[in-house]
């Protein structure tokens, strides 16, 4: 119930070597008046001061201090604080990063002159107390501490960090080795292996199928030594599953020498001779495909690793990995987020550029969207497809969105693969003892073009010759082995020969036999889903006392709870509707997700303002008033389950127990909010995952995930969702901005049975829509065109027996006809779907027509074709029949519908609806409105002038006449 704990960044006091001379001298004349006046940190600095003058003193300092003024010796040990936080904040700038050796800029920042030091201070002696170094260390031996440790091949970004908690850990863990760790003689072999695995790969490859595109990892290699350590250390930190996702650069040989996707795998997709017998056909270039796989550590613990399928769309992915990580860490009650964690790798001209990782990166310490921290490891190529960094960016560091959020930035130099394991190992223990995000900025090169068929030297004629020049890591790695006696030139043959066996004997077992290259998408969790669609009704209708159940929690706060007055109302009609017996729509949409929960299921509901509801229709998580204290109703009901697959179940007290309801205010963001549901989705198919648009054209923003997830995942890579988009959809002359949810985009979408796009247009069809959406033994995405206006409108309310029996119905035949011989009087059947069929059927009533039926579309895709035909056929053959929609000709469902008519049940529909227009909707009120009543005059017929009575004769003739209105066009 309580508020969430802020998650900003705390204001923390500046660091002893952020304070300047005067400052100083001023506490310390305090200090030795009375010692606890001032505060404990410059207390314990000028203790450590006063030491060190007393070792001076007796002799260790040397002769040239003799004499020395306190305040002169205060001045001096003030200068050498600053310099040492100058090398902590700045020298990243000079790190030797290139690959290449050129050299950079260094900052006058870390020069002595700078701080008013002289060559001739160097051998002076200095309080060093906050260095690993001795005690009466001299300038010169901080000044190459100070050198070797942040001026070498790591550059390391950290001091921006406000956490002083977090920046000394940062300072100290880095610090304490020099920024280097220890590293055994079989860790350093390790090394090696790895970077021999990595570098064979990608050379077998381009010698067997040279004209294959394989984005090779060459001139990277050390990122297969950085996600070894990192998953070795988060391993042995506590971490039990890796969520990973990255581009298409280097994915063959991470899916391989990291994931274990086998040789004989990927050389059955060069060879193309594996037959999946799909009759869709489909599929994905390899390199775009995701895998799973075990890692086993030198423990003999095991870590599991998960790959994210990704299209060329690069960074889309990085929404995909959190929400599935997110999910994950709920299934396995992670609610620490440390057994959990994900892995994403970018390339550094997508990570600056592409929108999507600031709006990922804004989730980090968002409630309902953090996972607790994550690795972000940049395969910093220097280039991207052609562009240099010089036209990709406008910061120093492509990873410099990071400090957003207070990231820490390890840069390191991919030929230092030592280097790089340091990075890896402490990113790993920050990311494990703070739970927040963490960069590793490898600079590295590529080898060859874009692809191993490009040309680089056109567009970077310097860089690519750099490139020739330059040996690999490993020749340049195993020589270092070489001289340093940790490895003999047998070994390496030795190795050689051993590694290029294994790929020569995989290669020929593929070419007799070839091996299935992607995972079976029904294993595990999936088990006993079905990848095939069916029209055959699933039980979702419910008992009386589980509505009863549902209502009474929806009605009622806690003791002491300060309910908005506004809101008495709405839960008092709540409680009351199992004796009202009529539901709303938006009453019907929480009596679903109630009843849902008593059955053990899990949902989540995202969006903007998710909370509430846009149209204040939801209320699923109330505040107190005075307080801002949170309440969800729906998780009252009874205990909450230990363990989501518990849910439902009896718990340990033999109460029945429920699943959670979780609801979530978004920031404002589709692209990267619809990515994370819809990799929560990927984890679990008995949960209801939903995200809303606040208004669904919003969903404009999103249309990558739509696009290359949603609506081609299943073929493409053999991964199933159940997302559910909520989209709010309605002509009420709100204009061309808030209209229309584009529905004939997602049916330009819709080809073997990939999603459901459903319009419902009662509170019983959303109402086992949502329910059906579970019980059913297959998972799609289900698209939802929602109303705005009649939520709450009686013309959308169901009666409570609806919810009690019967099932979700795609098409729903006019209630007016009962009986056939009512029907034998029909001369025109309008097909249409949503608020629109409420208004025409209310018209109909003002005019006292019977010789109309109006047939509701429910469910626009898959169409059930069958039912179709039964419904049409209890007409007259004689009948006309026409499409009736709000949205211009070319907008809305009319040509999807259009096609489906004329191919499967041989009838030409008629079109009633807006002309065509390059914008969803007028801006006007007024002309909306005229619009409007056009439409509906011509499909039943115009209202009577005031004073006369209606006349079904001449509203037929308005509806049927040869002259169509202006904003209503015939097929």
């Amino acid at each position: 119930m309580s508020a969430a704990p802020s998650t900003s960044p705390r204001p923390v006091s500046p660091a002893i070597n952020g304070w300047n001379g005067a400052f100083l001298e001023a506490q310390y004349e305090q200090y030795k008046a009375d010692p606890e006046s001032v505060p404990a940190d410059l207390r314990s600095f000028f203790q450590g001061f006063d030491l060190a003058m007393a070792r001076s003193s007796g002799g260790a300092a040397g002769p040239e201090l003799a004499g020395t003024r306190p305040e002169a010796t205060l001045h001096f040990q003030n200068a050498v604080t600053n310099l040492i936080d100058a090398y902590r904040r700045r020298a990243h700038i000079c790190a030797r990063l290139d690959p290449f050796g050129r050299t950079r800029e260094r900052p006058i920042g870390i020069s002595l002159a700078q701080h008013n030091l002289r060559e001739q201070d160097l051998d002076r002696p200095v309080d060093a107390s906050g260095l690993p170094l001795p005690a009466g260390s001299t300038l010169r031996g901080v000044v190459a501490f100070l050198e070797k440790t942040y001026c070498r091949s790591i550059g390391a970004e950290f001091m921006h960090v406000s956490d002083q908690a977090e920046r000394q850990w940062l300072i100290e863990r880095f610090e304490r080795d020099g920024g280097t760790i220890p590293l055994t003689r079989g860790e350093r072999v390790h090394i090696l292996e790895q970077l021999t695995r990595a570098e064979m790969f990608e050379k077998f490859l381009g010698k067997r199928y040279p004209t294959e595109k394989r984005f090779s990892l060459e001139g990277g290699e050390s990122l297969i030594v950085l996600l070894d350590r990192a998953i070795e250390a988060g391993g042995e930190l506590g971490v039990e599953e890796v969520v990973m996702g990255m581009p298409h650069r280097g994915r063959l040989n991470v899916l391989n020498n990291t994931l274990g996707k086998t040789y004989e795998q990927i050389f059955t997709e060069f060879e193309d001779n594996f037959d999946s017998g799909d009759i869709d056909g489909g599929g994905d270039v390899k390199y775009h495909r995701g895998y799973s796989g075990e890692r086993h550590l030198r423990t003999g613990k095991v870590v599991h690793l998960a790959m994210a399928s990704n299209p060329s769309h690069l960074e889309s992915v990085n929404g995909v990995v959190e929400g599935r990580c997110r999910a994950k860490q709920r299934l396995r009650v992670d609610t620490e987020r440390r057994r959990v964690i994900p892995l994403l790798i970018h390339g550094d001209a997508a990570v600056i550029a592409q929108g999507v990782v600031a709006e990922v990166l804004n989730f980090s310490q968002l409630e309902g969207y953090t996972t607790g921290g994550t690795i972000h490891a940049v395969l910093n190529n220097l280039i991207g497809f052609t562009t240099g960094p010089e036209d990709a960016r406008s910061s120093r560091y492509c990873t410099d969105l990071a400090l957003s959020i207070e990231a820490p930035v390890f840069h390191v130099n991919g030929e230092d693969p030592e280097a790089v394991v340091a990075c890896a190992q402490i990113a790993a223990e920050y990311r494990q003892r703070f739970r927040k995000d963490v960069f590793i900025d490898m600079w590295c090169f590529r080898r060859y073009g874009h692809n191993e068929t490009d040309e680089p030297s056109f567009t970077q004629p310097i860089l690519a010759d750099l490139i020739k020049q330059k040996r690999g890591v490993l020749t340049e790695y195993t020589e270092r082995l070489l001289a340093d006696g940790v490895i003999t030139q047998v070994d390496i043959e030795t190795n050689t020969k051993r590694i290029d066996m294994v790929l020569e004997q995989a290669q020929a077992a593929t070419k007799l036999k070839p091996t299935a290259p992607v995972i079976d998408p029904g294993s595990k969790r999936w088990a006993g889903v079905s990848r095939l669609y069916s029209f055959a009704p699933v039980k979702t209708a419910v008992g009386m006392d589980a509505i009863k159940e549902v209502c009474a929690a929806l009605g009622r706060v806690p003791d002491g709870f300060n309910l908005n007055p506004k809101l008495k109302k709405l839960l008092d009609e709540r409680a009351a509707i199992p004796t009202a017996g009529m539901v709303s729509y938006a009453d019907a949409e929480s009596l679903a997700f109630g009843t849902l929960l008593l059955d053990g299921h899990g949902v989540r509901v995202s969006g903007q303002d998710s909370r509430r509801g846009t149209f204040s229709h939801r209320h699923a998580v109330l505040r107190d008033c005075k307080s801002g204290a949170t309440f969800t109703p729906l998780n009252s009901m009874r205990p909450m389950a230990g363990r989501p697959d518990d849910a439902g179940k009896p718990g340990e007290d033999g109460l029945l127990t429920q699943g959670k309801l979780c609801v979530y205010d978004s920031p404002l963001s589709e692209f990267a909010v619809m990515a994370f549901d819809y990799g929560y989705s990927l984890a679990d198919p008995r949960m209801l995952v939903c995200w809303e648009a606040q208004f669904g054209d919003f969903c404009n923003g999103a249309q990558i995930i739509i696009d290359q997830y949603l609506a081609a995942a299943e073929l493409k890579w053999e991964r199933w969702s159940g997302l559910v988009l909520l989209l709010p959809h309605g002509y009420e002359g709100a204009g061309p901005e808030h209209s229309s949810a584009r529905l004939e985009r997602f049916l330009l979408l819709c080809s073997n049975d990939n999603m459901e796009v459903v319009y419902p247009a009662s509170a019983a069809q959303l109402f086992h829509m949502f329910r059906r959406h579970l019980k059913q033994a297959f998972r799609k995405p289900l698209v939802v065109m929602t109303p705005k206006s009649m939520l709450r409108d009686q013309a959308y309310a169901s009666p409570l027996s609806e919810l009690l029996n019967g099932s979700f119905h795609e098409l729903v035949d006019d209630p007016a006809f009962d009986g056939k011989a009512d029907r034998r009087g029909v001369k025109r059947v309008l097909l249409c779907s949503g608020k629109v069929g409420h208004e025409l059927t209310a018209r109909r009533a003002a005019l006292g027509r019977t010789d109309t039926a109006v047939v509701r579309v429910d469910q626009l895709y898959p169409f059930h074709t069958d039912l179709a035909k039964t419904i049409l056929a209890s007409y007259p053959n004689a009948v006309e029949h026409a499409w009736v929609q709000e949205e211009p000709r070319n907008i809305g469902a009319f040509h999807a519908m259009f096609d489906v008519f004329r191919t499967r049940l041989g009838i030409d529909l008629g079109y009633i609806g807006r002309e065509e227009s390059a914008s969803p909707a007028v801006g006007s009120k007024h002309k909306h409105k005229e619009q409007q009543e056009d439409l509906i005059s011509e499909a039943i017929g115009p209202l009577p002038a005031p004073g006369t009575k209606p006349n079904p004769a001449n509203g037929m003739a308005a509806a049927v006449g040869p002259a169509p209105k202006k904003t209503a066009s015939r097929a």
